[in-house]
């Protein structure tokens, strides 16, 4: 309260000092006196500072306090550490200030169960597969998102039901002193009793299920040295190597999944990553830019010989207090061509999905796509706990109607005649994001493609 109090009286005569015209260059200066953090029980404080546009002892210009402070609390947010973050200033001297952050904790460990559907979307399950309910995997994530107070990362996935997993993960953002360089380290192995081996002319995937048996079999392990020299750019260099079988029957099904007629694979693959981040908010921006460029090498043995440049870019530009325009361009090419199967998966996976289109897999060596959508922050509210908690006292809910066309074109030299591939794709419609507490989006969206059929889908990410 008392930091309120001094914080209320320190921007009335912040502003009547800004109202006098004889104000001189040297008078409109501010020394940052002291930052002060508090409500991080379990953050370490250094990890909350380096991601402010101020620190201790600069000196900053009166207009330019107000959005450094705004771009501090929107990074310190971005960390994913926390539910809320306030930041504001209380006066110390004639030109000096103290800046107070304040920030919630959000819970870090989540031993959760987990229950999944093994397809690669809901739509993908509810129509091609007809909601069949033994298409699930069930078990037990355990989750921890700053196991030392440093944004350090622990992830064990213990997985069973129509697929089996173990997944370890440990990553940590800084290990130096100037907080710049850090690394992670995993493992999975992982079986598999249905495998997609092959995509038809209508562009559907084609299943073969083993039931005393596993179609697939994988185990990898990789370790990455990530670089962050600035708030805005991370470098990421990440080596790997993938040993990865298949059961007979997927070679009888299909002689060229990994080409040869081979049922078996192993490789070292090397990836480079540069990323920029420049906006609001990470999960759902509607102001500034993210962008990401990757350099990804496979192996050197023939069936293994691989390599892919892939780039995406989000703009997005508020065009009042309300509305803003968002596009998402990707685009990405493998080469040397090859008709081998693990090598042709493009659209329908990852961030290369067309609103109307969930329903297709298009495989190819090379594409490009653009998602554009305009949205309108209807409501934005909270809601209030029934129980007391020290950590949550609130839900925040934010309601996004929207309108969006995407359009996209995927080049394979070795299909010519199914429906999608080497034809301009295009699909539109309209929509609802929620926004939520945890970065969650909630997705209802009513698409139309090209061939003219609806599509209702409900996503979460």
């Amino acid at each position: 309260m008392k930091y309120l109090l001094l914080g209320f009286f320190f921007s009335l005569s912040l502003f009547s000092f800004s109202q006098n015209n004889n104000i001189s260059q040297k008078d409109s200066v501010l020394l940052i006196d002291d930052i002060i953090v508090t409500g991080n029980k379990k953050t370490n404080t250094n990890i909350i500072l380096r991601e402010m546009f101020i620190k201790k002892g600069d000196s900053v210009l009166i207009n330019e306090l107000p959005n450094k402070i705004e771009l501090s609390r929107q990074y310190v947010f971005n960390t994913t550490l926390f539910i809320e973050v306030k930041i504001h200033t209380a006066k110390s001297d004639s030109n000096k200030i103290t800046v107070i952050v304040e920030v919630k904790e959000r819970w870090y460990l989540f031993p959760l169960p987990h229950f999944e559907l093994v397809d690669r979307n809901f739509n993908e399950w509810w129509v091609n597969q007809n909601r069949d309910l033994s298409r699930v995997n069930y078990g037990i994530k355990f989750l921890h998102n700053n196991v030392t107070g440093n944004n350090d990362k622990l992830n064990i996935w213990l997985i069973t039901g129509y697929n089996r997993q173990v997944n370890l993960r440990y990553e940590i953002p800084f290990i130096n002193k100037k907080m710049t360089n850090g690394f992670n380290i995993g493992f999975v192995h992982s079986k598999q009793r249905e495998l997609n081996y092959q995509t038809s002319l209508t562009n559907k995937q084609q299943f073969f299920k083993l039931t005393n048996n596993f179609a697939r079999t994988q185990t990898r392990f990789d370790i990455a040295l990530t670089h962050r020299p600035d708030k805005f750019i991370r470098h990421a260099f990440r080596v790997g190597y993938t040993d990865e079988s298949v059961d007979d029957s997927i070679i009888i099904k299909n002689s060229n999944y990994y080409g040869n007629n081979a049922t078996s694979i192993k490789f070292f693959d090397f990836t480079y990553s540069l990323q920029y981040f420049k906006t609001n908010y990470i999960a759902y921006p509607t102001n500034g830019v993210v962008g990401n460029l990757s350099l990804y090498l496979r192996g050197f043995s023939e069936n293994a010989n691989y390599a892919q440049l892939s780039t995406s870019i989000i703009l997005a530009l508020p065009i009042s207090q309300k509305w803003f325009i968002r596009t998402q361009t990707n685009a990405t090419i493998k080469l040397p061509y090859n008709d081998k199967f693990i090598y042709q998966r493009i659209f329908g996976f990852g961030n290369f999905q067309l609103r109307g289109l969930e329903n297709y897999v298009i495989d190819g060596m090379a594409a490009a796509m653009n998602r554009t959508t305009m949205g309108y922050e209807l409501f934005n509210f909270n809601v209030k706990l029934p129980i007391k908690s020290k950590i949550y006292e609130k839900i925040p809910f934010k309601f996004y109607p929207k309108i969006h066309y995407d359009i996209g074109y995927c080049y394979n030299p070795y299909i010519n005649n199914n429906l999608f591939n080497n034809k301009f794709l295009y699909t539109y419609g309209f929509g609802l994001d929620i926004v939520t507490i945890y970065d969650l989006v909630l997705r209802f969206e009513y698409s139309f493609n090209q061939l003219g059929t609806p599509v209702f889908v409900i996503g979460v990410r």
